[in-house]
């Protein structure tokens, strides 16, 4: 299983991010504990799923 990934809170303040919209579909379950996540840390979701994929990028393994 993969390390533990910390999040740290942040205040609250929004703008433009510079980052392309994509469009993914997932299982209820899943955006209810980023939904937690989000609630937790006061960030966006869409900061929590960014956050997660770009440590999850850097720790992951191609096997053939």
């Amino acid at each position: 299983m993969a390390e533990v990934i910390r999040i740290k809170k942040k205040s609250a303040k929004k703008g433009d991010d510079g980052y392309k919209i994509v469009s993914v579909r997932m299982k209820d379950e899943l955006i209810e504990r980023l939904d937690a996540l989000s609630a937790q840390t006061n960030r966006s979701r869409n900061e929590i799923i960014n956050l997660l994929l770009e440590s999850a990028v850097t720790i992951v393994k191609i096997e053939e």
